[in-house]
């Protein structure tokens, strides 16, 4: 389960941070997570909880927000919602000449700690397993 080693890295990340972006414990953590990245967002709470244990994280709630999959035509200039199964080819002219905009996301947006300054980190892709 690839969720685990994304929670991971999450946690690790966030441990790896400058002093100034965590202080205190991390309360909640904030990804986006893109529909084509492959990612079962109820396995990535489950290992989330898992992963955050013994760390600044325990207890840590995730929040996922799902970024849908969008795609443009390059030929007919056209953009769709990729929806699940991902439909690649451009609904409009049949085209495959696609360039996929969004979709794949996975990173950190914002962090809430006991010590919270009012903005959040900077956002953070999450490294991809090998």
């Amino acid at each position: 389960m690839h969720e685990m080693s994304i929670a991971m890295a999450v946690v690790q990340q966030v441990e790896e941070a400058p002093p100034q972006d965590v202080t205190g414990a991390v309360e909640c953590v904030r990804l986006q997570v893109g529909e084509l990245a492959g990612v079962v967002p109820d396995a990535l709470r489950f290992s989330f909880s898992l992963a955050c244990a013994g760390t600044v994280l325990e207890g840590a709630e995730l929040l996922i927000d799902a970024v849908p999959g969008r795609a443009r035509c390059a030929a007919c200039d056209h953009a769709w919602a990729t929806g699940m199964p991902p439909r690649l080819a451009c609904p409009q002219c049949d085209g495959a000449d696609t360039e996929l905009l969004a979709g794949r996301e996975l990173r950190i947006t914002a962090l809430r700690c006991s010590g919270a300054r009012p903005d959040p980190v900077p956002s953070a892709p999450v490294p991809e397993e090998s």
